[in-house]
């Protein structure tokens, strides 16, 4: 149904005239970035509209006609506050193009941002026993609606637009608890148990089918800097989780060239700046318990 609606909608809609911003009023708006979220949510996970409603085709194509109209503004907008700070000449003309263009491609990006997280549920009710149906992890689970947005904000970074990609994934990060950046790149079947506490960084790369417990923290070990010490933007910081890989609660990966190699677990409460080499189990060694009796209290 999707396919046919992007079809209707990519022959109906029309590129969205974006006034020119003043110094007063130039930035990304939170409150309609917020309701284009709850919007894509809906659409994506459409629990709340009326499935039997005759008119749910004409909802939803409207809801995305809606987005379309939003986002071509809200793009253009921060790429006018992008391009002030780097003091560059632009057409204004240019830029409503490009973002109009930009917010199209976007629209047509839901299907398959939808499909993927779809597996990602699927992939949560077979990792989590506690799980009675699909429905209710999409209903419950924080992972997903963190998961969805971080998709949707993927794309919006990957093709350079400017503050919403991060908008949107510190939208989840408050709802939720959970912090991906968007620029993370996040494979097939992925599953957050629990979730809270979470830290996913920038350019942490996470392969298919794997799954991480609260309080996984995947960073950066140390940045490095220019001769005049100014931290060097654009290298990976991040750890590499390679295919199957399972992570338990409060472990931390750190560095760019950390990789934990496929089929490996990591278990609760390590700490990894060195590669794992594939099929590995990894645990600290037990602590140190100490045991004494109460004291009696005197009467």
């Amino acid at each position: 149904m999707e396919n046919k609606l992007n079809k209707l909608l990519v022959k109906k809609m029309q590129p969205q005239e974006a006034s020119v911003v003043n110094e007063n009023n130039q930035y990304p708006n939170i409150e309609i970035i917020e309701d284009i979220i709850k919007s894509l949510l809906m659409i994506i996970f459409p629990y709340q509209l009326n499935l039997e409603n005759k008119d749910y085709k004409k909802i939803i194509y409207n809801k995305l006609e809606d987005i379309y109209k939003l986002m071509c503004n809200q793009i253009f907008r921060a790429h006018i506050v992008a391009y002030s700070i780097k003091k560059k000449d632009i057409k204004l003309t240019d830029v409503k193009a490009h973002s109009n263009k930009l917010a199209l491609q976007f629209i047509n990006q839901i299907p398959h941002i939808k499909k993927e997280i779809l597996n990602n549920v699927r992939a949560a009710y077979i990792g989590d026993p506690a799980a009675v149906s699909g429905n209710e992890i999409i209903l419950s689970y924080p992972f997903i609606k963190s998961l969805a947005i971080h998709r949707i904000s993927h794309f919006l970074y990957l093709n350079n637009i400017p503050i919403i990609p991060r908008m949107f994934s510190e939208w989840a990060h408050s709802k939720t608890g959970i912090d991906i950046h968007p620029g993370a790149r996040i494979g097939k079947n992925f599953f957050i148990d629990h979730g809270t506490g979470v830290v996913i960084g920038e350019t942490t790369e996470i392969g298919d089918n794997v799954r991480i417990y609260q309080g996984v923290t995947l960073g950066a070990l140390s940045f490095e800097k220019d001769d005049e010490g100014h931290t060097i933007r654009g290298k990976k910081r991040h750890p590499t989780l390679e295919d199957n890989v399972i992570i338990y609660a409060n472990a931390t990966i750190l560095g760019g060239s950390t990789i934990i190699g496929e089929n490996s677990i990591i278990g609760g409460n390590t700490w990894i700046i060195n590669s794992v080499e594939k099929d590995m189990v990894v645990t600290t060694g037990n602590p140190n318990l100490s045991f004494r009796k109460r004291k009696e209290k005197s009467s």
